[in-house]
């Protein structure tokens, strides 16, 4: 005799972009790339400096949350959880710097790890790769802004 099949918890559909919040950055609206592609997530960081004080290691940094707008500045501090070695999309390895930070989507909200990088040439400030997606979405790449039409600003 087999067991009872348990009730699958269904998963909320997220497009290929949303809206996100980083509120212990600072952060209240930036527009993320939800990249199944790849296993971390990033954001654009620069004036990247990494501080050691009783052995613990502290981020501080600045970002641009709006796309195509560099008079935004926001800077932050956060502690480092690690280093990794991420491969960018020209095949590339890079070590970078990562943090755990709560983030916001819609009305979901939980700690996702970021690693900080110099994202200039890239077409969105953040990533929302698959580690952070996994068990909690399913991406639909013919829908955006999936997480509410409150986290879209206004035109």
């Amino acid at each position: 005799m087999s067991e009872p099949s348990r009730p699958r918890r269904s998963r909320q559909i997220v497009g290929w972009r949303e809206w996100v919040a980083l509120p212990d950055l600072g952060v209240d609206r930036i527009k993320a790339k939800v990249d199944t592609g790849a296993k971390t997530s990033a954001i654009h960081a620069w004036d990247l400096e990494i501080d050691v004080v009783d052995g613990i290691e502290t981020a501080h940094f600045s970002l641009h949350p709006v796309q195509r707008d560099d008079l935004i500045v926001i800077t932050a501090s956060a502690p480092v959880e690690g280093w990794r070695e991420v491969r960018s999309s020209n095949g590339e390895t890079e070590r970078r710097p990562a943090i755990v930070t709560p983030v916001v989507l819609g009305e979901d909200r939980w700690d996702v790890e970021l690693t900080l990088a110099r994202r200039d040439e890239m077409g969105f400030r953040m990533l929302l790769g698959r580690s952070a997606l996994r068990r909690r979405y399913v991406v639909d790449p013919a829908r955006s802004y999936q997480g509410g039409a409150d986290r879209v600003p206004p035109r």
